[in-house]
């Protein structure tokens, strides 16, 4: 955790610096780029919320994402999905940006057929972003810190764009 503190320092100084806010939907980094975010004082100025979006019943229930609002053709774990969800979360908490980030954290793949050690993060926002990692891990834990890196690290690059 404590080498995710920094990055969102400064994520943190920069919305302070342009007065937005962010909002995040995170799957197999299982709350741990809210953590960090939230780990930095006075995160209530620009941190909306957030949601752990493990399951469908997550998206259906807390999200109230349908079949019919679902867009056709993509599916979990993907660029396309998870920038879908950054849209979402971003709606409905009211941030400046959305982030997402949808993967298999391991030790085996998820149902989609990717691997474990697969992610994807999508950023809406005044602009948007996707990116895809593998790690080639099995290591749940580790893939789950390294996830939550990953986001926040491609957040901020967004960010200073």
């Amino acid at each position: 955790m404590q080498t995710l503190i920094p990055i969102a320092e400064r994520i943190a100084a920069r919305l302070v610096e342009r007065g937005e806010s962010v909002a995040v939907s995170e799957s197999s980094s299982g709350g741990l780029v809210s953590a960090a975010l939230l780990a930095v004082p006075k995160a209530s100025v620009w941190y909306q919320g957030s949601s752990i979006t493990y399951t469908p019943n997550v998206a259906r229930g807390l999200l109230g994402i349908t079949r019919e609002t679902m867009p056709k053709g993509i599916r979990s774990s993907t660029e396309p999905y998870a920038l879908f969800m950054a849209g979402v979360i971003r709606e409905k908490l009211r941030g400046t940006w959305g982030l997402c980030e949808t993967g298999a954290a391991g030790p085996e793949g998820n149902p989609y057929g990717d691997a474990a050690g697969h992610t994807c993060v999508g950023i809406v926002g005044p602009t948007e972003a996707s990116f895809t990692l593998e790690t080639g891990d099995s290591d749940r834990a580790g893939n789950m810190m390294v996830f939550a890196k990953f986001a926040l690290e491609r957040f901020e690059e967004v960010l200073n764009r």
